[in-house]
């Protein structure tokens, strides 16, 4: 059966988040929001590893819908986050004569998602788009929330716009087709969940490990669910990141930097993973959580698969990448700590020394 979480902003609902283990709802979700009597223009997004797999499936899905249906697949991978890509996918809604009252969907990851939803928000000042998240990273946060965006030169998601979508629907029997290094990196965002919000969360997590990398149905579905629930939470409370909402950044400071300094070899949730166990060391340090909390961390991102440590970087390196990041303020990175575990804070008050600390404790 469906689950559906509305999503709200100021007392306003804006967009529900679909929980299903196939497409069989979705015709009924266009029509609650579309109807069934104009046609429309539909462009489904998606990449070269998923349109294989989905991309007719879905077009099938929506023959119900009273719609003329293209696609646009662009090369898979992070390497094609920018706006190069964009372009060449106005180009394609200009020539197929898209306007206001059509729709892109983003069938596929974060990157997809980012970008798709990044072209909505800017095509003709902005046209409905719909999340399909086919990646565990993205069902559980990137698809939902409204942040899109892209990479521009060597700064990651330092141009993009705060542009809500219409839906997000997860097929969850998506994730079967997912490669283990995926789910892996999924699994940073969600331990990350935990962490910054609900302690008893994490130590479920803790305790379902084998049925989670079993992927057995009804723990993978309440597994997202709730992760759904604490960023949609999050984002219902500050759309636009100008308090809470940046406590989701836990573990990206260092680890975006990570990522960039290994051109996007490493997975996004990988380098989160360790950029998490980074800003608990730093806790730790701080006098935060102790010594028993952080090796549960660390032995819990172990567990699901994670590499905690990476090698063959330059510490300061790392740390002089951070400082390009968009989370800083002034002259200040915008770091993200533990109170305890399920209670995050933000500060500004880190030096680069102790910084430096933990970065060299996560590189080894």
């Amino acid at each position: 059966m469906a689950k559906t979480l509305p999503v709200t902003l100021n007392g306003f609902w804006i967009y529900d988040i679909m929980l299903e283990h196939d497409f069989h709802s979705f015709a009924a979700q266009w029509e609650k929001l579309y109807g069934n009597t104009t046609t429309r223009k539909v462009c489904i997004v998606s990449d070269t590893n998923v349109a294989p797999l989905y991309l007719e499936e879905l077009k099938q899905t929506l023959k119900d819908c009273n719609v003329t249906v293209f696609s646009h697949v662009f090369e898979a991978g992070e390497q094609s986050k920018n706006l190069d890509t964009v372009q060449k996918l106005y180009e394609d809604l200009i020539l197929n004569h898209f306007d206001r009252h059509d729709v892109l969907i983003a069938l596929g990851g974060g990157v997809v998602g980012d970008l798709t939803g990044f072209s909505a928000a800017t095509y003709l000042r902005g046209i409905d788009f719909i999340q399909v998240p086919t990646s565990l990273l993205s069902q559980v946060d990137s698809s939902i929330g409204g942040k899109t965006g892209v990479d521009f030169k060597q700064y990651k998601n330092m141009v993009g716009a705060f542009y809500m979508p219409k839906l997000v629907y997860m097929n969850l029997s998506m994730l079967n087709t997912l490669p283990k290094k995926q789910l892996i990196s999924g699994m940073g965002e969600i331990l990350k969940h935990g962490l910054i919000k609900d302690e008893s969360y994490f130590s479920w997590l803790k305790d379902h490990k084998s049925e989670i990398k079993d992927l057995s149905d009804d723990v993978i579905e309440k597994m997202v669910e709730r992760s759904c629930e604490i960023k949609r939470a999050v984002v219902e409370r500050d759309a636009k990141e100008q308090g809470e909402r940046a406590l989701l950044n836990f573990g990206h400071t260092i680890g975006h930097a990570i990522e960039k300094l290994s051109d996007f070899s490493l997975y996004h949730g990988e380098c989160v993973g360790v950029g998490c166990i980074a800003a608990s060391y730093l806790s730790m340090k701080c006098g935060y959580i102790n010594e028993h909390d952080f090796q549960s961390i660390e032995q819990a991102f172990r567990d699901f698969g994670f590499a905690t440590r990476v090698h063959g970087y330059d510490a300061k390196e790392i740390l002089a990448t951070t400082k390009s990041d968009k989370k800083m303020v002034g002259s200040k990175i915008n770091f993200v700590l533990l109170q305890k575990i399920g209670n995050a804070f933000l500060t500004k008050e880190l030096t680069d020394e102790q910084i430096l600390s933990a970065i060299e404790y996560v590189i080894e």
